[in-house]
């Protein structure tokens, strides 16, 4: 039995007025999704536990099977394994987002999608004014890395910045303020501003009229985790296809292979296509599959309603046709498709809210939803579970005859 699980970052939502009150999910055109559903079974996930943030981090530990309750210490950790940081166990890694400030707000909490090319050398200039304090890593684009020289995390509140666009950055800072490593790290976001505010890559953004990256902020912080192997836990050899740095980075400690898939940007131009078909060569050598897209999660957050139906549909049209029309050579397969949480349109960052889910196999029963959405789920015969009881509940459902 071969699995694949694709997820759509963010891809679910709430009624839309545009929409007649449909969904982004309802509204586009899903023919592979409805197949999957009308030819398996459906339900509700519960990606975030109750008192956790909803974050990407999350979501998709729950996705993979994971109890984030039991294994999560923060989403720095987990890029940091992605980009091979030098990451010791009495340090604390930070996500560092490349930022847009204005009159002390956040304005673009991607500062324009700064190229990577462009984060590598305000990195170099970061590390070279900062470097008494720890290192700074590049990522991909805005997504970098900071590893600070402390691992006393437990007393530090950080918030992503995706979720105070255009909100004061002074009521935002790490907490509580008047600790020791807060104080220290704050110290930095605010300092990065003279740092980046001249440099020769920001003056030629702003000459061809892009935004600026002309702040950093410190996010996501936890020190190393420890989770059993996925092989070992569920016995299926693993590999992740994506973009990001974060999944790359749960993939890492899961024991997974990452396939690099040229052109997997992370984007809304990322390689629909290359995605799907670099996972059916992958399938030959390994069990299952997690193919992420995080191009309707950007979408969500940028607020942009045509292009978070785009994203779905590329989804649907270039790497679910693709892998139904061509997973038929594995003599039995299992194929699912869901996001990791919702990120509504109108409120521009995520919920906790459960998501829509829908499994097919060729061993599997059908139940007697028809279509993929946040509703259809509703009615599914798997009802409303764990999300981290996906995995074992995926497993179960593929090997029935």
């Amino acid at each position: 039995m071969k699995y694949v699980v694709v997820i759509g970052d963010g891809m679910a939502d709430n009624p839309l007025e545009e929409l007649e009150g449909k969904t982004p999910l309802q509204a586009a055109e899903t023919p592979n999704m409805d197949y999957i559903a009308a030819h398996g079974v459906s339900g509700l996930l519960k990606t975030v536990p109750y008192g956790m943030d909803p974050g990407s981090d999350v979501a998709n530990l729950s996705i993979m099977g994971y109890n984030p309750k039991e294994c999560y210490t923060g989403r720095g950790p987990l890029e940091a394994a992605s980009i091979g940081a030098d990451f010791k166990e009495n340090e604390l890694a930070f996500r560092c987002n490349f930022i847009t400030a204005e009159k002390n707000r956040i304005v673009d909490f991607n500062a324009d999608h700064i190229s990577t090319e462009e984060a590598s050398e305000l990195i170099e200039a970061l590390n070279q004014h900062f470097y008494h304090w720890g290192k700074f890593y590049l990522g991909t684009s805005y997504r970098n890395l900071f590893i600070f020289k402390n691992n006393e995390s437990s007393y530090l509140k950080s918030t992503p910045p995706h979720d105070i666009v255009n909100k004061p950055i002074f009521d935002n800072l790490i907490k509580p303020r008047d600790y020791e490593k807060a104080v220290i790290l704050n110290k930095i976001m605010n300092d990065s501003q003279e740092v980046l505010e001249n440099h020769p890559i920001n003056l030629k953004r702003i000459e061809n009229g892009k935004k600026p990256a002309n702040m950093i902020w410190l996010w996501g912080q936890g020190g190393k985790p420890r989770m059993t192997p996925f092989k070992e836990k569920y016995g299926l050899k693993g590999a992740t296809i994506t973009g990001v740095d974060l999944i790359k980075g749960i993939g890492f400690y899961l024991g997974f292979t990452n396939i690099q898939v040229p052109g997997a940007t992370g984007y809304y131009d990322t390689n629909y296509c290359g995605k799907a078909k670099y996972a059916l060569k992958a399938l030959e050598e390994h069990d299952i599959i997690f193919i992420h897209v995080e191009a309707p999660d950007e979408a969500g957050h940028a607020g942009d309603l045509t292009e978070k139906i785009n994203a779905i549909e590329r989804i649907d049209h270039r790497v679910l046709e693709k892998l139904l029309n061509n997973l038929s050579e594995f003599k039995d397969y299992s194929i699912s498709i869901l996001p990791d949480h919702p990120t509504p349109i109108l409120i521009k960052t995520h919920t906790c809210d459960p998501i829509p889910y829908a499994m097919h196999s060729t061993r599997g029963k059908w139940d007697e939803v028809e279509f993929y959405d946040e509703y259809s789920a509703k009615n599914g015969s798997q009802g409303l579970m764990d999300g981290y009881r996906f995995i074992e509940n995926y497993i179960t459902y593929s090997k029935i005859i």
